[in-house]
């Protein structure tokens, strides 16, 4: 089958380590399913493991990709849920230590097809073009979680997403305005500050501005550069809820800010199956589709990688087979 693997590990040159081409197709395990992938989602997660992050050499060659959809072997369209836990695990999967994504330890999405566990197939909703259904993975998942089972957030609430950039932001603005919160946002570029608004966030400021209140939660990905101001602009009880740290994960505690305002600091990482079909519910109804950067065929999925990389893309890079 045609995908795109990562063969090696490249620090300094990821899309060195990217191959697109025909691969030997995995023997699946007892009771997983086929899907024949339609179009699969690019995420940094993909970019990370050409780098050798959370990839290591023994599992290599591994086709890479978290989020798809296409069709099972009786032709129902279904959305793949990139989260695979141990079978015999119970409750919340993405609290299970041996907790994996596809294609950190079973091989991807971006490929004519992916085996998954039963369990990890979702039906497509009706009416959904294949670009809307493979774009709520990885980053609207983790926003959802972020939101509504982390943060708690009703409507009425006003919270802040630090970094106007990237699908997770895309996600927490969209949502959460759907969802009736005056989202705040904070980034460096006035481009995508622009683009936030016109996700339905009520302001924007540029990054470390000091706001004109106080927020009841902060969502955080950024990590150092942004600490400080996440715990500052909180008010007393609120929460910051952390899903990732791109500019370093050594921010100052700040503990007397933590316990005199009685703050919470929750992490969060992906979604459970249950979080995911809310989620596609919740689109559903409210008429939500993540923005589609760029469309790229399988057999030209070194432009979708080297696109991503640029940082130049503002929604999703798909790949359709």
């Amino acid at each position: 089958m045609l995908a795109a693997r990562a063969v090696r590990a490249s620090s300094d040159d990821p899309l060195s380590a990217l191959e697109v081409a025909d691969a030997p197709a995995a023997e699946p395990p007892a009771g997983w399913v086929r899907v024949d992938v339609e179009v699969a989602a690019l995420n940094r997660h993909d970019l990370w493991s050409l780098r050798g992050v959370g990839l290591p050499a023994e599992r290599l060659p591994m086709v890479l990709g978290c989020d798809a959809t296409g069709t099972l072997e009786d032709g129902s369209a279904v959305v793949v849920h990139a989260v695979v836990s141990d079978e015999d695990f119970r409750g919340d999967e993405t609290l299970d230590p041996r907790r994996t994504l596809l294609s950190e330890l079973h091989p991807g999405t971006i490929a004519e097809h992916v085996w998954v566990p039963r369990r990890n197939v979702l039906p497509r909703p009706a009416g959904w073009t294949a670009e809307r259904a493979a774009s709520l993975g990885t980053a609207w998942l983790t926003a959802y979680r972020m939101l509504f089972t982390q943060a708690r957030a009703v409507p009425g609430q006003t919270v802040l997403v630090q970094g106007a950039a990237g699908g997770v932001s895309n996600a927490l603005v969209a949502l959460g305005s759907a969802a009736g919160l005056r989202v705040w946002v904070t980034g460096r570029s006035p481009e995508r500050l622009e683009r936030a608004r016109g996700w339905g966030a009520a302001a924007t400021f540029a990054t470390g501005e000091r706001l004109p209140g106080r927020v009841d939660a902060v969502f955080e990905t950024v990590g150092k550069a942004t600490w400080k101001h996440s715990v500052q602009s909180l008010e007393p009880g609120g929460c910051v809820v952390v899903a990732g740290a791109t500019t370093g994960g050594d921010a100052p505690a700040m503990l007397e800010n933590v316990f005199f305002k009685q703050l919470r600091v929750l992490g969060s990482t992906m979604g459970t199956r249950e979080e995911f079909e809310r989620l596609l519910q919740f689109c559903d109804t409210a008429g939500l589709a993540p923005e589609v950067d760029s469309v790229h065929a399988l057999a030209d999925a070194r432009g979708a990688f080297a696109r991503l990389e640029s940082g130049q893309a503002v929604g999703k890079v798909l790949v359709r087979v």
